[in-house]
């Protein structure tokens, strides 16, 4: 038994409602092992599906795998919250979703993600800013998340695209397109590598309610979350503070006092986010969550090279203690932006870390 079977057939059983599926996954951490157990011997309070599974253990069985083989007809892949391709990050908030419904590319959800969200309104200079900076963290090798809205949403995506990849957090179904003015860009994502995710089933419509629930998974894919243009009440608020409570970054983007979509921005920095002009201001935030990503990827004492001469010529002028960007710009021949291209991807490798802005070699 697998457990996509097993997660498929835990929504089958009687009484396995949502808050006993957690305390359940608490407990054992693999819903498959947990539909091996004797249900004699599981506490009372978790055992009325076990034993309901335990007198027809093949019928919902048959039925699990019926689902998945419809799912896999129509090329959506079902992850458990006890999967090990589940999103690490993503499991660490509050509430994670039991299941992702997935198109496209699903190990993209193991790279270092930052999410872009804004109004769907937004102005041509905040669709053009958002553009800009997906994509700049694209080309640094972050994928970028977003939401597929209408707006600033539909323009962090799009620039995403232009140099790497992205993910688009549903709040429907996974096949259900809303709004529909996204089709083309929901298929340019999944054949440009990325992922369309959803935590509802197939055909779910896309009720108001959802939505604050599709932004924490957003946030919570993320290592931090770039806030472009949003009004003091607006969905991209909600994300933002979100992100805060799931221990994320957050970075927002200043603009003119006389513009409303400035406002929540201008709220979001007097309220502790990070005032963002540059990528720098984002990737020198990250370094500790780029670590994180970093050693899971390259175990310590595995040996590469760095990907490109240019990367080799910047590690080159790194020593073992710590040297300031702007030293080390003064230093190297390469543009900023380029510059911050490089030390991210030599983070990712594992040739330097970044610590508070402040970067060393590590090997």
């Amino acid at each position: 038994m697998t457990e996509q079977e097993a997660a498929v057939a835990m929504t089958l059983l009687p009484g396995a409602k949502s808050a006993l599926q957690y305390k359940i996954f608490a407990e054992y951490g693999s819903f498959s092992h947990y539909l091996h157990l004797d249900a004699h011997g599981v506490p009372p309070a978790l055992a009325e599906p076990l034993f309901a599974f335990s007198r027809q253990p093949q019928n919902y069985l048959e039925r699990a795998r019926g689902y998945l083989a419809k799912l896999a007809d129509d090329n959506i892949t079902l992850l458990s919250i006890a999967d090990s391709l589940y999103p690490v990050l993503l499991r660490q908030i509050h509430r994670p979703p039991l299941c992702l419904y997935i198109k496209g590319n699903t190990e993209i959800l193991a790279m270092p993600q930052v999410a872009i969200v804004g109004s769907r309104h937004g102005s041509r200079s905040g669709i053009d800013l958002a553009h800009h900076f997906a994509a700049s963290l694209a080309a640094a090798g972050f994928t970028v998340t977003s939401g597929l809205a209408l707006g600033i949403d539909g323009a962090a995506h799009r620039g995403a695209l232009t140099t790497g990849t992205t993910v688009a957090v549903l709040g429907a179904g996974i096949d259900v397109i809303y709004p529909r003015q996204h089709a083309a860009l929901y298929g340019e994502i999944i054949s440009g590598g990325g992922a369309i995710v959803s935590e509802l089933a197939p055909g779910s419509k896309p009720l108001r309610h959802y939505f604050p629930q599709r932004n924490r998974i957003i946030s919570g894919l993320s290592m931090g979350v770039l806030i472009v243009e949003a009004a003091i009440k607006s969905g991209s608020l909600i994300t933002a503070r979100l992100a805060l409570e799931q221990g994320r970054e957050v970075f927002a983007v200043p603009g003119s006092i006389h513009n409303p979509l400035s406002r929540g921005c201008h709220q979001l920095i007097r309220e502790g986010a990070i005032l963002t002009e540059t990528l720098a201001d984002i990737v020198n935030q990250l370094g500790g969550m780029l670590t994180l990503k970093r050693e899971e990827a390259w175990p310590e004492g595995s040996e590469t090279l760095p990907d490109s001469a240019a990367e080799a010529a910047v590690l080159a002028h790194l020593g073992y203690d710590p040297m300031d960007f702007d030293t080390l710009a003064g230093r190297v021949d390469v543009a900023i932006p380029e510059l911050t291209t490089i030390l991210v991807s030599l983070e990712l490798q594992g040739f330097i870390e970044n610590m508070a802005g402040h970067y060393q070699r590590r090997r």
